[in-house]
């Protein structure tokens, strides 16, 4: 089942935005490698990327990704597309209503 939301800023300034987060906010980070920080919030966690354009998107994690998509396929959600896998995890996106995707991976890092 869903455990909590991911958020992800998207901007110009990723260094400076992390380097806020780490030594101002004090977030706990798990350090993913290459200067990608992962930031543990309670029942969430926060990423940085680089941007030329400022926006914001959020998403789901689980545990299990095929037994969440079960579970929630039974109570009526639509998903769109298949499960990938990349680097960091496998993710999908819900249909939400409105026509707004929303992610839902399953991390391969450690929280």
């Amino acid at each position: 089942m869903i455990k909590g939301m991911h958020g992800l800023f998207y901007t110009s300034e990723p260094e400076a935005l992390r380097a806020f987060l780490r030594d101002v906010l004090q977030f706990p980070f798990t350090d993913t490698g290459g200067g990608w920080l992962i930031f543990d919030m309670p029942s969430a966690d926060l990423g940085v990327h680089p941007a030329e354009k400022v926006f914001h998107e959020l998403s789901f994690y689980c545990d299990d990704i095929q037994a969440t998509i079960a579970e929630l396929t039974g109570r009526g959600a639509e998903f769109v597309g298949g499960v990938e896998e990349e680097d960091w995890g496998f993710h999908t996106l819900i249909r939400a209503p409105g026509g707004l995707d929303v992610m839902l991976y399953q991390p391969k890092y450690s929280k």
